[in-house]
């Protein structure tokens, strides 16, 4: 068994750096080819977002949907405009029916109210939080599959705040 140790870490390790390899190569493909939507974010006092260095997201799309029913995973099918806001047109299961004009985004839930679409924290330079308390969107790129990936906060005019 002495001689397979050095064997079995080694595959270990290889198998746990293409897994993260395999990890960072979807999200890069999603950052490059992914569809920009905007999710308009739920009004909460800022300050009580703060927490050092981040922001805790709560986008309004989940408001709009009927997520009484909604199984724990499953997708949340949406219609965007063309500046890229998104309007919550459904919550389903499975990746299909899906329209030409409809989009998919990955959700888990919470609780009997919270869909959560994995972009929920907002982390930022210390000391910059100001500049993002006048946030109205959340903006992120999601891929056919309904992968989404946070890309920034948009302010009201629909313009990525540095």
């Amino acid at each position: 068994m002495k001689k397979y140790k050095n064997w079995i870490i080694a595959a270990n390790l290889i198998a746990i750096i293409a897994y993260f390899s395999f990890t960072i190569i979807q999200k890069e493909n999603i950052l490059k080819n992914g569809k920009l939507i905007l999710l308009e974010l739920s009004p909460i006092d800022p300050r009580s977002l703060m927490q050092g260095d981040y922001m805790q997201l709560r986008y309004s799309i989940a408001d709009s949907l009927d997520t009484q029913e909604a199984a724990l995973r499953g997708y949340i099918v949406v219609k965007v405009n063309e500046k890229s806001l998104a309007k919550g047109v459904r919550v389903q299961q499975h990746t299909t029916p899906l329209n030409n004009d409809e989009f998919l985004i990955n959700y888990t839930k919470s609780n009997i109210n919270n869909l959560n679409i994995g972009a929920e924290s907002f982390f930022f330079q210390e000391g910059h939080a100001q500049r993002y308390e006048s946030a109205k969107f959340g903006g992120i790129k999601v891929d056919n599959k309904g992968n989404s990936l946070l890309i920034g906060l948009f302010n009201e005019d629909e313009k990525l705040i540095k």
